[in-house]
């Protein structure tokens, strides 16, 4: 390759890190009891991204804490907010 002047190319983009407000966290409602006695009486969430060789998806789903079942999911491009167009 080194002979022929050919690169590798490289699958994920680098992440950048941007400055801004801190986070606040959301007060602790369940103090650490996960186990519920009746159905829709607690759900959580969780926020995640999978990296492609496009850049990141970001997928959020809501549980039922009563039947771990996933009440709703959502993909999207964007973590919060679409960027800004000109």
């Amino acid at each position: 390759m080194r002979a022929q002047r050919l690169h590798a190319l490289r699958g994920y983009r680098k992440s950048r890190y941007r400055a801004g407000k801190p986070a606040s966290a959301a007060p602790n409602r369940l103090a650490q009891q996960f186990t519920v006695a009746q159905p829709d009486r607690a759900w959580v969430t969780d926020i995640t991204y999978i990296r492609t060789a496009e850049g990141r998806l970001y997928l959020a789903v809501v549980l039922d804490l009563y039947s771990r079942a996933v009440i709703g999911w959502s993909m999207a491009l964007w973590y919060m907010t679409r960027p800004a167009t000109p």
